[in-house]
């Protein structure tokens, strides 16, 4: 079966924009130790290059501190950044990866495939950017924090996915959270007439089989993640200040 969430759980999380459409709370997650991740200290989303107007004072209003951006040198000059704004630092971390090319999928387990593949040639090819963003997350002052890419579901979902395995939120979990941005992109993509429904789709499978994969090469999300820079100290970190 494909889960992608429920309206009610994209409403649940998300922050209303006029011109974003991927921009939610990663609160409210239970873990293994029956804590709960934080409300209103992490949040992902998609392109804040498109942040202006009103939106810019409901964005002011979450009192964000920082903004990790993960999209490429030349779609941040493309697309621009988003506006200096007081109070808030912005960090663009290139997440290096190869280029995908446009697909063609025959049916949603394909897609689940290519989705899988493509993530972990990601934390490969892009763990210094990857390290640098956890390890910002981990940071007590930097929140509250937003991630974002283009769409705010690749990129920022495996910062997103990797951030909450390391709090103890469960996988299912984990992917069901990854399967609400196919809800809010469907909306921004379909309202512009582009790209395919099967392009957009964003099977919870393929976020789970990724944390499966990496946990077959290193032992454990942890030890990835101190593969790519992050300690037994900002692990602790992060739980301290995230997880309520």
């Amino acid at each position: 079966m494909h889960v992608v969430g429920t309206i009610t759980d994209v409403l649940e999380r998300a922050v209303t924009f006029t011109d974003l459409f991927n921009f939610r709370d990663l609160g409210g997650y239970r873990t293994a130790d029956a804590r709960m991740v934080a409300w209103r200290r992490l949040f992902r989303a998609d392109d804040l290059g498109r942040l202006a107007g009103d939106d810019r004072d409901r964005f002011l209003a979450l009192g964000i501190r920082t903004v990790v951006d993960l999209r490429r040198p030349e779609e941040v000059a493309q697309l621009g950044r988003m506006p200096e704004l007081t109070g808030v630092a912005y960090h663009h971390l290139h997440l290096v990866h190869p280029l995908w090319g446009q697909q063609d999928f025959v049916d949603l387990a394909e897609r689940t495939e290519f989705l899988t593949a493509r993530y972990s040639e990601m934390a490969s090819a892009g763990g210094e950017a990857i390290g640098e963003a956890l390890r910002l997350i981990a940071d007590a002052g930097t929140a509250p924090l937003v991630v974002h890419c283009i769409a705010g579901k690749d990129r920022t979902g495996m910062v997103s996915a990797l951030t909450l395995s390391l709090l103890g939120v469960d996988d299912a979990t984990i992917g069901t959270d990854y399967a609400l941005s196919e809800i809010s992109e469907a909306a921004f993509r379909t309202s512009r007439g582009e790209l395919p429904r099967s392009y957009m789709a964003a099977p919870a499978q393929a976020m789970i089989d990724f944390l499966a994969g990496l946990r077959a090469v290193h032992g454990s999300i942890e030890a990835y993640a101190k593969s790519v820079g992050v300690t037994t100290d900002h692990i602790a970190a992060m739980r301290a200040h995230l997880l309520a």
